[in-house]
């Protein structure tokens, strides 16, 4: 088993860096600004709305990995 400075020191290939990981942060980010826009204007449809883009944000991560969009797997020694 590998130690703790083993795993630090060890070469990661993308570091997530795959389009489905950004389209998921982007729509994610932009739900959040929604949300918080939402606050300050106090409107309850557009809080909701923000809610639903980052839950969609999510889903498109995991729909755009599963088309073979996301970072390769790595194999574990």
């Amino acid at each position: 088993m590998a130690t703790d400075q083993e795993t630090a020191h060890q070469p990661h290939e993308s570091h997530g860096n795959s389009v489905a990981a950004w389209t998921a942060v982007g729509i994610v980010l932009i739900g959040f600004f929604v949300m918080s826009i939402a606050v300050v204007v106090t409107a309850l449809w557009m809080f909701v709305a923000g809610a639903i883009l980052v839950v969609l944000g999510g889903l498109a991560g995991k729909v755009l990995g599963a088309m073979g969009f996301g970072s390769k797997a790595r194999v574990v020694r």
